[in-house]
This record gives structure tokens, C-alpha cells and sequence, in this order.
């Protein structure tokens, strides 16, 4: 062909030496291609440095044939080397890319078409990782960056994120991929709120963090999930509010096994104290922290002895021996029944260990000289409606009691709502009954939740512990409520799925949508809204998202007289004494109904299982 155009005749096919020279340097060019690896490489999985290893192939056919033509005297001009040279580079390479496109078409390779939003660095790193993939194969790139559009990245144009809707039609794609790592959960929640009406399963590679720390690859793509949208950006924590009360020194976590606890042992070790001591009562749940913390603390070289003490919190000799031995300096109190339902059916249980078992480690800290004492509260506490709130109110009571006595341990306490992720949260419940196909199953139209990440919320109780005077409520900024069934119908869409409103659980229509969502009723002490405070006067500290109340504090002679009622009232398992106490109090507690829940109460009183509660004094 070279010779063809040069000479634009084919007289020289007559003539034997350059058929010679022809082959010389055919022969040339394969063993240059073979040694070069040309043929060890997958032509659906090359890249553009496959064209090096072309170009050297290609240099060495011209030479072979020009030194060919040296050698026979077969008369060839000097500018067919040169032309076939870019003929053999070409037509090699192209010829590759060619078989490349095809392999990768989604046609082909039976890949599920999928939409990139984000065409940075973060976007192409994604293009080439669903190319070497098996499930996905990219169809287009979309940007809000107007200086990139109608650009080609990755061999994509790249298109403005209006014209989803229409790429979706033309490519057949039903799925979208968030490239964007560093995205703020501000804008992901916009992008994501354009694009849930559309029935697309929407993507997301992992946050940026998760990258560069090594938790996560480009490559590990997870739909998108209502965790990632809940949330809100976090505000940087302050290293000396994180520091204070942890570095260096010997912290204990009580419940450091369950949602809140695991995750303050996390950012506590980050603070590398000299010794954190992981107590918990559930043998499964402190084996796992432990061997994840020490692990964690092997890979960072952390010096931090991580001592497991398995242990009810209502055990104070346990409490007293554990504190002593480790010299413990600051205490972070987690452990607590926490499930509303469960609580109330099982109401001196939750009572021993959400009030006697704060009485026990507060008098433990107390009497061995720890320094720091924090209370993990909830807003549940704040006129509750069921015996959970109930129990953690008192609990502050307790620690604002301590904290007016004489002593050197500083008590104070930490308000916050629902965390993401937590276990009993409805998130996790919402997803694995979509996942079944439904029912998505909603108490009320009109509750809301208030809603925190687990890491945010572990590192405000730090940082507000750390600001603790004595005595101190500290509430953490939750930001702002949300509608439990606008996340349910969120979710659902979030999977590519159509939800529709059905009146009974079982009531399923095909016509209307994919997934039934179901209104059922409120559960036993359950509130439509949540509050944080119980007065309307919280203070600002020197951190933006944690606030200070002043609440009503009972006398600790007073308290005392109370608690011992109490305890002997759960020791005869006396349920309406105990509710008519839980009145008594000044917790502003006022259940939904006066219905005594408690089974084994309801099992002992046989036909009776439900007993009016004592009225209200």
C-alpha cells in the first residue's frame, strides 16, 4: 500500500526484491510486536499506552524494510519506509481501538449502561474502572461545570445535567453514578432531589476521606443511601476540645459495644490515650470492638492499652474494682436500653439499668476520684412520653444531682436525637423491607425525626464534654427535622422503584407502582415530634453546634428519697406504683395511654393483662 501511493502504479510487483524486502520486514515487525508484548495484551482492556508499544513496532518495520532495501537493491524509494511506518502504526492501533469500542459496548458485553455525573479527575478514574468492570459499561459523562461541557473526556462528550432525561431515553441507562467524592451533602442532596422522580438507581462511589484514608477504592460503587443525605456537612472539630479530657490519659467508655459507644471508642483512640477501657455487658459486642480497635491501633503504631471488661452497669462493686485498677480519669456513659417499644414492655428492666445503673457508675466515679463524668442523654428525655425517656431524664437528674454536691468529678450530660445507622433505626428497617419488596411500613403521615451521622455525633459529646463546668445539659444542633415518610418514599426511589400508599400491609398494587408504603399506627410511646429542650433557653458555647440548657434539678435529698422508693417499688415488681412514680417526678411524663404494657405484668395478671395505671397525683 505504502508503495502504491508513492508510486500511484503497480509495476513493482514484478519485480522479486521488494516482495523479499516486503517479507523482511513483515517478519521484522511481528517478532518486534511479539517481544514488545503487543500480542500478550486483552484488546478489550487497553489504554492508550498500548500506542508506545504500536510506535516502537512500527519504527522497527520501517527500519527492517529500509535496510531490506539497502541489502536486495529492490529500488525502493526512501519515503515508503516513512509511509509505512504510519501505515503499520495505524492501522495496528487503530485496528485495536476499534475492537475495543466494540467489546465495550454495552451490547456486547451485557453491562448495565450507566450515566457518570462529575467529569473531574474523580469522573475519569471512575470511566476507566467500569471499563475493566463486569456489571457496568459508561454511556456519558454529566457536569454542572459549564467549562467542560460539550467537551470530550474519556472519549465521551459531556453533557449538562438537564439533559439526563433525554440521554436516558437515547442510551437506555437507568442508572446514574455520582463521581464526586469531595460533594458536600448540601449538593448531593440537590443533585439527588432532581433526579429521584426520574426512576433511576442512583450511585455513588465513596467519599473522599474513605480514599485517601485507604477504607475505599474509586472502583466500589454503593447506591446511594439515605445515610449520605440526612446528614448535613460537618463542622471541623476542635483539636483541644477532642484532646482535653482524652490524650494521654486513662478513659472509660460504659456500653462500648453498642451504636454511640463503639463509635466514641473509635474517636477517643484517635486521641490516643494512654488507656481505654471498653466496658460492656454483651460478650459478642466487646469481642468485636475490642478486635477492631486493636487492629485500628496496630496499623496507626498507637500506644494505647485497650483493656475489654465485661460487666453490668448496675454491678457497683464490678463498677468500683474496674475504675480503681485503671485509675480511670474520664468516663463517657453510654450503656442504656434505648428501644422505646421494647422498654416499655419490659419496664423494670429498664428501669434498673437506665436509673440504677446510671446511680451506680455516677456514686462509682464519685467515690474513686474520676475526673471527668459525661451522660449520653437523649431527646427523648424532654417531656417523654414512654418509660425510655423517662428512665434517661431521671438519669440527668442524677448526674445534675451529683454534679451540686461536693466532689472533684465534673458530671455533665449530652442531648442529642436519632443517629444514622443506629441499631432500631428506621433507616436499616426501611431498606431491608424494600429490599423484601415491601411493605415499607410508616407509624404516623405526620412524624418526624431529627437525624445525625454516628461519627459526628461521637465527636460532639467530646467536644461538649470537654466544655462541661459541672452540671451542664449540653444539646447538640440536630439541624432540622425530617418527615419519616417523605424518607420512606426518598428510599424507595433512591432503588429506582415507584412508591404508592396502600391502607393495609398487605394490600399490594401493581398498577400504582413497585413498593407498597403503609401507614400503621403510632408504637407504644411513641411521639409524633421529638424535642431537645425542655425549656426555651439554650445558651451558645464556644462551638457552633453545641448549646447549653438550664434545667429543672431536683435536691439530692430529695432525689435519694425518690430513688429508694423507686427500687423497692422494681424489687416487688410493683408496675402501678412505679408508673404513678415516674408522675411524680418532675420529668413532665405523660404517656399516650395509661395502659400498663409491661409482659410479664400483663402475664402474671392473666384476663387482666392490661391494668389502669394509677392516676396522675
Amino acid at each position: 500500500m505504502a508503495m502504491f501511493l508513492r508510486l500511484e502504479s503497480l509495476t513493482f510487483m514484478g519485480r522479486p526484491a521488494v516482495w523479499v524486502a516486503l517479507l523482511v520486514a513483515v517478519i521484522a515487525t511481528l517478532l518486534a510486536f511479539r517481544w514488545l508484548g503487543l500480542y500478550r495484551s486483552l484488546v478489550r482492556f487497553i489504554t492508550g499506552k498500548i500506542l508506545v508499544t504500536v510506535g516502537k513496532g512500527a519504527v522497527v518495520s520501517a527500519l527492517a524494510l529500509a535496510l531490506a532495501d539497502l541489502a536486495l537493491g529492490a529500488g525502493i524509494p526512501r519515503s515508503v519506509p516513512v509511509i509505512t511506518l504510519m501505515f503499520v502504526f495505524l492501522s495496528v492501533g487503530g485496528s485495536r481501538f476499534v475492537a475495543r469500542a466494540y467489546f465495550r459496548s454495552p451490547r456486547t458485553v451485557n453491562k448495565r449502561p450507566v450515566i457518570i455525573y462529575g467529569a473531574g479527575e474523580a469522573g475519569l478514574q471512575t470511566l476507566n474502572a467500569l471499563f475493566h468492570g463486569r456489571e457496568y459499561a459508561p454511556v456519558a459523562l454529566v457536569d454542572d461545570d459549564p467549562s467542560i461541557q460539550n467537551m470530550t473526556v474519556g472519549g465521551f462528550n459531556v453533557f449538562p445535567s438537564d439533559q439526563i432525561p433525554a440521554l436516558m431515553k437515547e442510551t437506555g441507562a437507568q442508572v446514574v453514578l455520582l463521581a464526586i467524592p469531595s460533594m458536600g451533602r448540601v449538593r448531593r442532596r440537590e443533585i439527588v432531589g432532581a433526579l429521584e422522580d426520574l426512576q433511576l438507581e442512583i450511585k455513588t462511589i465513596p467519599g473522599m476521606s474513605d480514599i485517601i484514608s485507604g477504607k475505599a477504592k474509586i472502583s466500589e460503587l454503593r447506591t446511594v443511601s439515605a445515610e449520605d443525605l440526612l446528614g448535613r456537612d460537618p463542622v471541623a472539630p476542635d483539636p483541644e476540645l477532642l484532646s482535653r479530657n482524652i490524650t494521654g490519659r486513662v478513659v472509660m467508655v460504659s456500653g462500648a459495644g453498642g451504636s454511640i459507644g463503639s463509635e466514641l471508642c473509635r474517636q477517643i483512640l484517635s486521641q490516643r490515650p494512654s488507656v481505654l477501657v471498653l466496658y460492656e455487658m454483651s460478650e459478642f459486642a466487646l469481642y468485636a470492638i475490642e478486635a477492631e480497635l486493636a487492629e485500628t491501633s496496630k496499623r496507626l503504631g498507637y500506644e494505647t492499652r485497650i483493656e475489654p471488661i465485661l460487666g453490668s452497669v448496675q454491678h457497683s462493686r464490678r463498677l468500683e474494682m474496674a475504675i480503681r485498677a485503671f485509675k480511670v480519669q474520664t468516663i463517657y456513659h453510654a450503656a442504656a436500653y434505648k428501644h422505646v417499644p421494647l422498654v416499655e414492655e419490659n419496664v423494670v428492666e429498664g428501669i434498673r439499668n437506665n436509673v440504677f445503673g446510671t446511680l451506680a457508675i455516677t456514686a462509682a466515679a464519685k467515690k474513686c476520684g474520676v475526673e471527668n463524668f459525661i451522660l449520653i442523654s437523649t431527646d427523648k428525655a424532654v417531656r417523654p412520653t414512654n418509660v425510655m425517656g423517662a428512665t434517661k431524664r431521671i438519669a440527668e437528674l442524677i448526674c445534675q444531682a451529683e454534679a451540686h454536691a461536693p466532689s472533684g468529678t465534673v458530671f455533665s450530660m449530652v442531648r442529642f436525637g436519632n443517629v444514622l445507622g443506629s441499631s432500631g433505626s428506621v433507616i436499616p428497617r426501611f431498606r431491608a423491607q424494600i429490599e423484601s419488596g415491601g411493605p415499607v411500613t410508616v407509624t404516623h403521615k405526620d412524624i418526624n425525626r431529627y437525624f445525625m451521622t454516628i461519627p459526628e455525633a461521637a465527636q460532639l459529646v467530646i467536644q461538649a464534654g470537654a466544655l462541661g463546668q459541672g452540671g451542664d445539659v449540653f444539646v447538640l444542633d440536630m439541624g432540622e427535622p425530617v418527615k419519616i415518610i417523605d424518607l420512606a418514599f426518598s428510599m424507595v426511589k433512591l432503588h429506582g422503584l415507584t412508591p404508592y400508599l396502600v391502607d393495609h400491609p398487605d394490600q399490594f398494587l401493581p398498577e400504582k407502582g413497585d413498593i407498597p408504603v403503609c401507614v400503621t399506627g403510632l408504637r407504644k410511646g411513641e411521639k409524633l415530634y421529638e424535642e431537645l429542650l425542655i425549656g426555651n433557653n439554650p445558651a451558645p458555647t464556644t462551638h457552633p453546634r453545641i448549646m447549653t440548657a438550664s434545667e429543672v434539678a431536683l435536691p439530692s435529698a430529695a432525689l435519694s428519697e425518690a430513688l429508694d422508693r423507686l427500687f423497692k417499688a422494681c424489687e416487688a415488681f410493683d408496675l402501678p406504683t412505679i408508673l404513678a412514680m415516674l408522675h411524680e417526678l418532675p420529668l413532665e411524663y405523660s404517656p399516650l395511654n395509661t395502659d400498663v404494657s409491661d409482659r410479664l405484668w400483663g402475664a402474671e395478671q392473666g384476663s387482666e393483662a392490661l391494668i389502669q395505671a394509677s392516676p396522675r397525683p
